[in-house]
């Protein structure tokens, strides 16, 4: 893991492309701007971890549902 300190106003760049830039710091909350091109999703942890999570059951789901499409297949 990189770690960079940074103050308020100033960037960073990830890539070419990704600018980073400290917006704000209040208490133990720092407040970040990111500029990246639109082809670039970025989400929070913890809603990219939610969507991981929810893509993964719909995979187990589709698979389960395959399964019994091919036994009744099968059965025919």
């Amino acid at each position: 893991m990189l770690i960079l300190s940074r103050k308020k106003s100033e960037s960073f760049f990830i890539g070419d492309k990704i600018k980073v830039t400290v917006l704000e710091c209040k208490g133990k909350t720092v407040k970040l701007g990111i500029d990246v091109p639109e082809e670039i999703t970025v989400f929070r942890e913890e809603i990219y971890l939610k969507i991981k999570e929810e893509n993964k059951n719909s995979l187990l789901n589709n698979k389960e549902d395959f399964y019994k499409v091919l036994d009744l297949w099968k059965t025919k």
